[in-house]
């Protein structure tokens, strides 16, 4: 067998790892990985000929002296499997080193040459071999393509024969994985989760791709789930997984576009800038998956994901850690930290649209957290929205954002639903806005198109608990409680922790009739929200005397704060006149619950009184 012309004074990439020939040495992103001698010996010789068999007796006579030929079989099994180990590689489904039966080894993975140039962005190029090597591949490849054309032409005569010319499906449904944070700093994890968000947020623009959102892929970070099983879950045609590193000033990204089904790498690239260009980089690399992915990007598309402006790395790293926030710590504290961190980067840029639209996003969390008053809550974040939209009008989130206050505050309910529904047209995979466009559409009484809504946001994101959350939310509105359990035992499953599902299964359970589970619910809720063991134990005891009439009673002695949730306990117990005051203390706070006035069926006994009628027009609810 003749020996190929080896490649020297070069480097060879594919998919996150590159080899230096010349001082043989492989690096994982950027860092050296430890490999032994054979091992990368067979590497060596396997990315000379990528795509071709090399035998065993190839690397026998070209790594193995003579004298160690009766441990050959041995040594190769032993060197290709920590071979394999180092590039996270199996011979059951393999990425990069393939075994032939009875012939002996091939690297399938996509291959770049590189010079010795420091490295920015290389397109994958193939590497050059000589013409007589592609005679033979190039006359087979027509003799296949002349018959594939005469199948095809054919098989509308005899139908048969269509089964045997069908093309590769096309890519639906992609799911954008946690990028791995190699920086070898774990205080950069608010960047890596920042850089997969924004990803995920530029490629649900893609009106022919569902994205899937951020909450069901973040349950994979830092997992070894097997890409196959990740697809199943998420139920995905396509999945990107890729790494970031940070260093000083520069950013570098590597993206892998991956066929869950064979474990095939359909197409991989490195991406670096420096810091102040980090902007532009995420955008590049969403407008490369998107153009593999979908091919047809309007030129909407491209000039809102290749055209970002870039922005002040500090600005970028405070928008970032203000998303962090608000999206992995729900709670007050949380929250003001996300909204400390949003302006300062509308303070250094403050003609940043996207920063504008989070600091919106902040505010609006502040409400449903208690992190600060509502009165000041939705007026600043009406402000920051629609700055936003004054500095970029296609930008999804701030139309979100407006909508809810939209519909929340001001209660101008035409207005709220031009934006939810422009949200959804400038980025139809935006799970955010489906949800908030459902809670909208169920708050107006519309609950057939508001649980169409929260079903598309749940395909969407299929592991968000409060996606699921809303689902049986919405079942519950729509007096659908049989349903209603279902969904809130299904999202209580998914987060055993979160309190926040025990109000809604109490109500649910009392609605069914289940007075005892509808307590036991409460409690929980009551625990959750900081009661004493004092107060638990007072409302235990009056259950255990007094039924649930004796237990409502109690829960008014203890209950402070919302008025709306005072008016939902006196209405239950028949105080109709103190459940209308509670209901204008309610207005008073612009309390949250508000929403659910016209579909609440705890309110259900107050609807016949002249005064509902009142509050409901006071929110502009009756058409």
């Amino acid at each position: 067998m003749s020996q190929p012309n080896p490649i020297s004074g070069q480097r060879i990439r594919f998919g996150i790892f590159e080899l230096d020939l010349q001082a043989g040495e492989l690096c994982r992103n950027g860092a050296k990985v430890k490999l032994q001698e054979q091992p990368l010996q067979i590497l060596q010789v396997l990315l000379q000929t990528p795509g071709r068999v090399v035998s065993r007796e190839d690397l026998r006579k070209r790594i193995w002296p003579a004298d160690t030929f009766v441990d050959f079989d041995r040594g190769l099994y032993s060197a290709l499997a920590r071979l394999r180990d180092a590039l996270g590689d199996s011979a059951e489904s393999p990425r990069f080193v393939e075994t032939v039966p009875r012939r002996g080894y091939r690297f399938i993975a996509p291959v770049d040459v590189i010079d010795s140039t420091p490295l920015e962005e290389v397109a994958p190029a193939p590497i050059r071999r000589p013409l007589r090597r592609y005679i033979i591949p190039v006359l087979t490849t027509l003799v296949l393509a002349i018959c594939v054309l005469l199948a095809f032409l054919l098989s509308s005569r005899i139908p048969w024969l269509g089964r045997f010319t069908h093309a590769a499906a096309p890519i639906r449904s992609l799911a954008v994985l946690p990028l791995e944070n190699l920086s070898g700093d774990p205080a950069q994890e608010y960047f890596a989760d920042g850089m997969t968000d924004e990803l995920i947020t530029a490629l649900a623009q893609l009106g022919n791709v569902q994205v899937i959102s951020r909450a069901s892929v973040m349950r994979f970070k830092g997992t070894r789930t097997p890409l196959s099983q990740i697809a199943r879950e998420l139920h995905v045609d396509a999945i990107v997984e890729g790494s970031f590193v940070r260093s000083g000033q520069h950013v570098r990204i590597t993206a892998q576009l991956i066929d869950p089904a064979t474990d095939r790498h359909l197409w991989a690239h490195s991406y670096q800038r420096d810091i102040q260009d980090v902007v532009t980089l995420q955008s590049e690399v969403a407008g490369a998956i998107a153009d593999e992915v979908s091919g047809t990007l309007t030129p909407q598309q491209r000039a809102q994901m290749v055209a970002a402006r870039p922005t002040k790395p500090e600005a970028y790293t405070a928008y970032l850690k203000s998303r962090y926030f608000v999206q992995n710590q729900r709670s007050a504290e949380g929250v003001k930290k996300s909204i400390e961190y949003s302006l300062q980067a509308v303070q250094l840029e403050p003609d940043w649209a996207l920063a504008y639209a989070g600091l919106a996003g902040s505010y609006i969390s502040a409400n449903y957290v208690d992190a600060l008053p509502p009165e000041e809550v939705w007026p600043k974040a009406k402000s920051a929205a629609q700055k936003a939209l004054q500095l970029d009008p296609n930008l999804s989130e701030a139309h979100v954002a407006l909508g809810e206050v939209l519909g929340n505050s001001d209660f101008d309910y035409l207005a709220a639903e031009r934006e939810f529904k422009r949200a959804i047209e400038l980025s139809p995979s935006n799970s955010h806005a489906h949800q908030s466009y459902a809670d909208f559409l169920a708050s107006l009484g519309r609950a057939n198109e508001a649980i169409s809504e929260i079903k598309l946001a749940q395909q969407l994101d299929p592991m968000c608990f409060w996606v699921s959350r809303d689902v049986g939310r919405m079942f519950y509105e729509a007096r659908l409680y049989d349903q209603a359990v279902a969904a809130l035992r299904e999202a209580a499953e998914m987060n055993p922790t979160s309190p926040v599902v025990y109000n809604w299964l109490s109500w649910t359970y009392d609605k069914k009739g289940m007075i005892q589970e509808s307590v036991e619910m409460d409690l929980k809720d009551e625990a959750s929200n900081g009661a004493t063991q004092g107060v638990l134990s007072q409302l235990s005891k009056a259950f255990e005397k007094s039924g649930q009439k004796g237990y409502l009673r109690k829960k008014l002695e203890v209950t402070e704060g919302d008025g709306y949730v005072l008016a939902q306990i006196n209405a239950r117990l028949g105080n109709r006149d103190q459940a209308f005051r509670c209901l204008d203390q309610a207005f008073e706070q612009r309390s949250g619950y508000l929403a659910l006035l016209k579909v609440d069926p705890e309110l259900d006994n107050l609807r016949s009184d002249p005064r509902f009628q009142d509050h409901l027009r006071r929110m502009n609810l009756l058409h």
